[in-house]
């Protein structure tokens, strides 16, 4: 009987053979570098790559110190280590022991010169991306007529919506004159019917996908009318005209699912409409009709007949409030007139009985400031031709004085004067 050997015993097998090959246990391999990350543990994975195979490989922490550069996309090197096998996952990868840098990859360089003047231009900014439409009735696609990507694209817009229609330009994706084949596919499907272009190919290295990196590729996607859906390579390869096109897809499937709406999740999505629709509508017609009930019966409970009387008793019921309202403000407008008119008399008795003996007062003082009170005392006074004399400077012996008495006044003749001493 055969023996049967689990998956950790055949790829332990494998690995012993590999590590066990002179060849295989130290070798240089050319390619150009993709993929490359730089992990937290110091770990550098990358992958090697030429134009028609690619290869894993890690450079662990301990060798990286033999490194004078960075490693980066697109870098041409020479990786010196030995092909082993992760058991795990049985897969085989090289591990680096030194990594030399044999060129800094024409083509990657020449990729990143043509993105730079494109982005300082503004074709990669989003005010210039047009919107694509949600129901799109016909699809262009620029690709091969061959190969992966067009039946991915056809099986996947079909399965989505099986009306849509798809028009092919079969364009050369890959090698020369590819990137004139593509503009001219863009600029015939921009003239037709379609609503949306898909414009990709498959994966593949960075110079198979070359065509997709050129400036006039690049300008007629952005020049065009229509919405352009980038899918070039796969997930992970990045071309000029994913950074020109109104959208881009990781995968050609992937831009068929952002192309096509979903025909029968649609359909479903109106159905569920119109049951909400239907059950809103039949909801509010027996709404109106519960609220056209309750006004008709509202309307038979408010006759012309009844609310007319219901009214007049209101009038009446508002008259005989107003009367007597306005008779108890009468009231008590006569009562604060009396009110008033007692307080103004009071008021008045009490200033005349204040001016009565203010004026008494004031004729005390004046009778006994009076010339007549002056001369009752015992005073007299003394005019000389009708003015009054104060000083003996004013007369002179033989002068004619007059002399007012209390009860009179008496007529005299100047015989002498003597001035007063003070003592």
């Amino acid at each position: 009987m055969q023996k049967v050997y689990s998956v950790t015993q055949v790829n332990s097998y494998i690995r012993g053979l590999i590590e066990d090959d002179l060849i295989l246990s130290e070798i240089q391999m050319k390619g150009e570098l993709s993929n490359v990350k730089y992990h937290s543990s110091g770990h550098i994975y990358f992958t090697l790559k030429d134009s028609r195979s690619a290869m894993t490989g890690v450079m662990f922490a301990s060798e990286t110190y033999t490194l004078d550069f960075h490693l980066e996309e697109g870098q041409s090197v020479v990786v010196t280590g030995k092909i082993g096998v992760f058991e795990r996952d049985g897969r085989y990868q090289i591990y680096a022991k030194n990594i030399s840098r044999e060129g800094a990859g024409l083509l990657y360089e020449k990729y990143e010169k043509l993105k730079k003047e494109l982005e300082e231009m503004g074709m990669f900014d989003a005010m210039y991306k047009q919107p694509i439409p949600q129901f799109a009735k016909v699809i262009g696609v620029v690709t091969a007529p061959t190969g992966a990507a067009v039946r991915d694209i056809i099986n996947v817009s079909t399965r989505r919506n099986p009306h849509i229609q798809i028009v092919l330009y079969p364009a050369k994706v890959q090698g020369e004159g590819a990137a004139e084949s593509v503009v001219r596919g863009i600029k015939a499907l921009e003239k037709s019917e379609v609503d949306t272009i898909i414009v990709g190919r498959g994966g593949g290295s960075i110079e198979d996908l070359w065509a997709f990196n050129e400036e006039i590729v690049a300008r007629a996607i952005f020049e065009c009318s229509k919405p352009v859906i980038s899918a070039v390579g796969h997930e992970t390869d990045t071309t000029i005209a994913d950074w020109v096109a109104d959208k881009r897809a990781p995968t050609p499937s992937a831009a068929a699912e952002l192309a096509v709406c979903d025909y029968y999740a649609v359909i479903n999505a109106l159905e569920l409409y119109a049951d909400r629709l239907d059950a809103r509508i039949t909801h509010r017609i027996a709404e109106a009709r519960r609220r056209c009930s309750e006004y008709e019966l509202r309307l038979k409970n408010r006759s012309p007949e009844n609310s007319f009387e219901v009214r007049r008793e209101r009038i009446n019921g508002m008259q005989s409030k107003l009367t007597n309202l306005m008779e108890r403000r009468l009231r008590d407008a006569a009562q604060l007139c009396d009110s008033y008119a007692d307080s103004l008399n009071d008021l008045m008795k009490l200033k005349l009985e204040r001016n009565k003996a203010r004026l008494n007062e004031m004729k005390v003082r004046l009778e006994a400031l009076s010339p007549e009170a002056t001369l009752g005392r015992g005073y007299s006074f003394v005019e000389k031709n009708g003015k009054p004399l104060n000083s003996i400077s004013q007369v002179n012996e033989n002068d004619e004085l007059t002399v007012y008495l209390r009860d009179g006044k008496v007529f005299s003749n100047v015989t002498g004067k003597e001035k007063r001493t003070d003592d």
